[in-house]
Order: C-alpha cells, then structure tokens, then sequence
C-alpha cells in the first residue's frame, strides 16, 4: 500500500464553543497510505471561498496516537492520546500559538475485507488557559 489506495471518506465535525455549536459534514475521495506500522489517510479540504483546497492528513500510529495534520497558511498539527494533554504549535498569519489538547476519547477500528476504518476523537482545545472549545471528529473511510 505504500502507493496508496483510494478510499471514499465521510468526516463529521461538532464543535462547541460558549453556547454555539457547529456541525461540518465533507465526503470527499482520499487515500490511505502504509509505511510500516502506521497509517496516513489524506484528502483534500475545500477552502474557504475563494482559497485553494487544504491538504489534510490524518496519521494513525500502531500505539493509537492519531495525528491532524492541516498545511494551509495556518498550519495545524494535533496530537490525540487517550486521556492525555499534548501541546503543539498553530502557525496563524500573526505568528505560531501555542494551543493543547485534552483528549476525552479515542477510538480506531481497522478492517481488511474491505478496506475500511472509524476513528473518534472527543476532545477539548485551549490556548493558554483558555478553553477554545468542545470537538468531536468522526472520521469512515472505505475503499
């Protein structure tokens, strides 16, 4: 699979910041690759109007630990481990943030016949001592 293998994606965001929430539905074509143990699943983001579509990869480690990793003029990487805090850096037009996450849950689950996966994320973000918000990320994909 070092090639890749194209695969169908449905990706479901909530996100709860004070008394609002937003839902972000996208189907969109990707590809899942494996180098060694760990898998990366990459697609493309459409783009605020007008911008360019953002290269987003999601790397899920033979530990558990998934990574989201967004390259768009604000470059995103987030780590997820179960009930654990990681710290990572968000590089906006201003400069580099420092922002962490807490992850509540956690859950992969891989197939072979066919090719297929689940993976959701719970988690809270926060700038500083900030709370940002409440995410929750459910992520299929099929080949």
């Amino acid at each position: 699979m070092k090639n890749g293998t194209p695969v169908q994606i449905q990706l479901q965001t909530e996100i709860y910041q004070n008394d609002d929430k937003q839902e972000h539905f996208f189907d969109v074509a990707g590809q899942l690759v494996q180098m060694g143990s760990t898998l990366y699943l990459r697609y493309q983001e459409e783009g605020q109007e007008g911008e360019e579509p953002i290269p987003v990869t999601i790397k899920i480690e033979a530990d558990g630990t998934v990574q989201l990793i967004r390259a768009s003029k604000t470059r995103t990487r987030l780590r997820f481990n179960y009930q654990k805090e990681n710290h990572s850096n968000y590089r906006t037009p201003y400069g580099m943030m420092e922002v962490r996450t807490f992850t509540n849950n956690l859950r992969v689950t891989l197939k072979d016949q066919p090719t297929s996966g689940q993976v959701s994320i719970d988690y809270d973000l926060y700038a500083g001592q900030e709370k940002l918000g409440v995410y929750h990320l459910r992520l299929a994909f099929t080949a």
